[in-house]
């Protein structure tokens, strides 16, 4: 027999570590990068002034979400969803508002009429790529459960009617 789980353990801990450490690590190396200021190796590609992102620093931050990456899916870790919306997807590199990525906050219904259609939308600057997360809109129910309760509701109505029916007659 294998070993009898203690309360409190956590199964794979070494991976979780793993997966932590490369997490940090990467935003660290992401956030010394940004502090190196301009790049001297793009001159006259970029406007003047503007900073940009040493290719050494995110280089090895996106190495790392990329083993974090292939060692949660390698592992079958799902990751936190705090964790997945500062990750590109398309590229693996760690978005930071402002240095590395963009947000703004789209209501494409009807003119903006709709104020819970409001959707955040993230958009990376070293591949161009798009994620939107809905913004105060409360998850739906699934279908099977809607369709449940749907009925249920029909249901009481119908018995509510019918005891007034009851009541009137007598």
């Amino acid at each position: 027999m294998g070993k009898s789980k203690t309360p409190g353990s956590v199964p794979n801990r070494p991976i979780y570590s793993r997966i932590s450490y490369l997490y940090q690590a990467a935003a660290y190396m992401t956030t010394l990068s940004e502090q190196k200021g301009p790049c001297s190796t793009n001159q006259g590609s970029e406007t003047p002034g503007k900073e940009t992102i040493a290719p050494d620093g995110q280089a090895l931050s996106r190495r790392f979400l990329t083993d974090l990456r292939a060692t949660s899916l390698k592992s079958q870790i799902r990751l936190s969803p705090a964790v997945k919306r500062t990750i590109c997807k398309f590229c693996d590199s760690l978005l930071v508002e402002g240095e590395t990525s963009s947000t703004v906050v789209e209501n494409k219904s009807k003119g903006g009429k709709k104020p819970w259609a409001d959707v955040l939308v993230v958009k990376c600057h070293t591949c161009g790529g798009i994620k939107r997360f809905p913004v105060q809109a409360h998850r739906q129910k699934r279908r099977p459960l809607r369709e449940k309760e749907r009925e249920e509701k029909q249901e009481k109505e119908k018995q509510k009617q019918d005891t007034e029916v009851v009541m009137m007659s007598g």
